[in-house]
Order: structure tokens, then C-alpha cells, then sequence
């Protein structure tokens, strides 16, 4: 700029305005998330919520946050931005119900160096989506443009979620018993872990992402890899306040080794029966590509299963039936039996173990 030449905040890269115009545009997405105790409403400083409306009597809060990782590399790159907000609110919302709680309210961070007012929208068109399938509001956010800080076309995400469970419904560890059945609920694909490595793959191996995958001519292979993580809240929630779980993993970074032991308690150990269910194609394929050893593999994708129930195992025949009526694909994977506290996965193609220590550090 010229000497004498009046400065702007535009002319530094900021535009007030569109990220204006991006509120108005996304009060209805906010608004259509409305839930007792929430109207959802946007343009405060803050987001309000009535614990007694929502029809609480000694709730604790529990809260939780996280983002999507390098997926959203993928995404960018690909121009698919109509579902990593859906991934952003699973991955709040899968950590809220493992305590039992249901998640009331979420709220988004989107951070850009040059707000595309058009992508952004899409983008929290999804988070909207996803807190809608995990049925708490969308009650306010932060868009941030800022210069400078990434790359042309780059964005980040972070979402925040807090729930709420009556206190003597909260799952804490301590109900889990020897003998107790572990269960297995299938994962949507490679949800929100492991991209780095995906990504490494595609680059090196050459993937020709929008054709046909190898393992599913009739779906393209971008598709496959950026499928939304599964919400599995309005499925666990009923099941939860009925008192049937003793203790729920959601399995993310670190794989069914790492994270189921975070919810044991001392002298018990989870045995993992790796050839309990299918391998699903997609994560033969990414395991056949990159010729990954199997406990790397275990520790680093979900292997199909994306949330573990430990239950009775009166109750295991029950809760099953249950879930596979409202949707999902459940699988008996392992049982709990004292030992250290941690987590063996064996099968045909091996035996490997984690210990809790070891685990409690390393929980993606």
C-alpha cells in the first residue's frame, strides 16, 4: 500500500462483512437443531441451556471436545466438505455417551486463512446435520479468518459438546464384572483415525480416488475413505438408561487395544476375539496396501468395530437384539476376565496385548 493510503481490516485479508452474512446464513442450520432446554438461537456472546427444561434432576455435566484430524486434507483436497461436520460432532458426541451421558448442546470452531463463505456454509450444514442424528443443538460456534496462519484453500475444525447423565446412571468402570460379554458395533469405515497414514498410502501407491474402489466397484474410492464416522447416541441412550451396559469404549485413536482398557477397572482384562467378525473390505484393503503388521493395524484403525459394549452376560442376548433392531451391527467380539488391567486382541493372525499404563497415555 502507498503512503497516505487509508488501511482496512479487508484490505488485510479479513472480510467483516462475509462473516456476517455467513451467520445469517447458518442461523436456520442452528436453528433447526432446537431441543428442550435449547432454541438453538445464534448472535449472543453465549449459548444459554436449561438443565431443568430438558427435564434433568441431579445431573452431572460431562463435556468433551476434539476435532477430524487429517481427514479434512482429504476433504479439501477432493472438494468433499458435506461431512467431516458430521465427523467433528460423532467424535464429541461417541465420548459423551461412553460416560452415559446424552449430549445437549455442541459448538463449532471453523478457522480459515480466507473465509470461502460457500464452503463454510456446507461445512456446518453438516455439524448441523450430525448434532441433529446425535439430537443435541447447535448453540453457537466461532469463525475465524486469519491471515497468514494456512494455506490457500486450508481450513481446521474443533468442536465442543456437553452432556448431561443423572448421577446414579453415569458409567464409570465400576459395574464391570468377570464373565462380563464384550460386543462390538460396527464402524461406518475408517471414521476419524489413521488418515495420516491413509493419506501416505494414496500418495505413494498412486490412488486414483474418484474411481471405483478395488473392493467396491460401485462406489468411488474418495467416498469410501471420507464415509462420515457413525453416531451412535440415539441407538446407546435407551439401552444405557435402562441399566443393561456395564461400560462402553468408543474405539478411536489407538484402536480397540488402547481404548478399551480406559474404561476397566484394576485386576480385570478385556480378551478381544479377533476373528469374531468380518474384516470389513475397505480395512483389508488399506492393510493389504501399506502391508501393515496386524497389531500395527490394531492400533492404529478402528478394524471395523467402532464402539465396544461391555454387558452381563445375562443381558448380552438382549442388548443385542435391541441394537440390531434399531440399525446396527452388532458382533459378541470377547468377554472380560481378571488379569492386569488392559486389553488382548488374538486370532488367527496373531496375539497382541496392551497394558493400561501403557494405553492411558496413548489415547488419540
Amino acid at each position: 500500500m502507498s503512503d497516505g493510503e487509508s488501511y482496512t481490516y479487508a484490505k488485510a485479508g479479513v472480510d467483516i462483512a462475509a462473516g456476517n452474512a455467513l451467520v445469517k446464513a447458518i442461523a436456520p442450520l442452528a436453528k433447526a437443531t432446537a431441543r428442550p432446554g435449547a432454541d438453538a438461537a445464534l448472535g449472543g456472546f453465549g449459548g444459554f441451556f436449561d438443565l431443568k427444561a430438558a427435564g434433568y434432576r441431579d445431573p452431572l455435566l460431562v463435556a468433551a471436545n476434539d476435532g477430524v484430524g487429517t481427514k479434512l486434507k482429504l476433504a479439501i483436497e477432493s472438494g468433499r466438505h458435506d461431512g467431516v461436520g458430521i465427523d467433528l460432532v460423532a467424535m464429541c458426541a461417541n465420548d459423551l455417551i461412553v460416560q452415559g451421558a446424552e449430549p445437549l448442546f455442541f459448538l463449532d470452531y471453523f478457522a480459515c486463512g480466507k473465509l470461502d463463505a460457500g464452503i463454510a456454509e456446507k461445512v456446518i450444514a453438516s455439524i448441523a446435520e450430525g448434532c441433529s442424528e446425535a439430537g443435541c443443538a447447535l448453540i453457537g460456534g466461532e469463525t475465524a479468518e486469519m491471515p497468514g496462519m494456512y494455506a490457500e484453500g486450508d481450513y481446521d475444525l474443533a468442536g465442543f459438546c456437553v452432556g448431561a447423565v443423572e448421577r446414579w446412571e453415569a458409567l464409570t468402570g465400576d459395574r464391570v464384572r468377570q464373565g462380563d460379554i464384550l460386543l462390538g458395533l460396527a464402524s461406518s469405515g475408517v471414521h476419524s483415525n489413521g488418515f495420516s497414514l491413509v493419506r501416505r498410502l494414496a500418495a505413494d501407491r498412486g490412488w486414483k480416488l474418484d474411481r471405483p474402489a478395488l473392493f467396491d466397484p460401485d462406489r468411488l474410492l474418495i467416498e469410501a475413505l471420507l464415509a462420515p464416522t457413525r453416531i451412535y447416541v440415539r441407538s446407546l441412550l435407551p439401552v444405557v438408561r435402562a441399566g443393561r451396559i456395564a461400560a462402553l469404549a468408543h474405539i478411536t485413536g489407538g484402536g480397540l487395544l488402547e481404548n478399551i482398557p480406559r474404561v476397566l477397572p484394576e485386576g480385570l482384562h478385556a480378551v478381544v476375539e479377533a476373528d469374531a467378525w468380518p474384516q470389513p473390505r475397505l480395512m483389508a484393503f488399506l492393510q493389504a496396501q501399506g502391508n501393515i503388521e496386524p497389531e500395527e493395524f490394531a492400533r492404529t484403525f478402528n478394524c471395523g468395530i467402532g464402539m465396544v459394549l461391555i454387558v452381563a452376560q445375562d443381558d448380552a442376548g438382549d442388548v443385542r437384539q435391541l441394537l440390531e433392531s434399531v440399525g446396527e451391527s452388532v458382533s459378541a467380539i470377547g468377554h472380560v476376565e481378571a488379569g492386569a488391567k488392559g486389553c488382548t486382541v488374538r486370532g488367527s493372525a496373531g496375539t497382541w496385548s496392551a497394558r493400561a499404563d501403557w494405553s492411558a497415555t496413548h489415547n488419540g
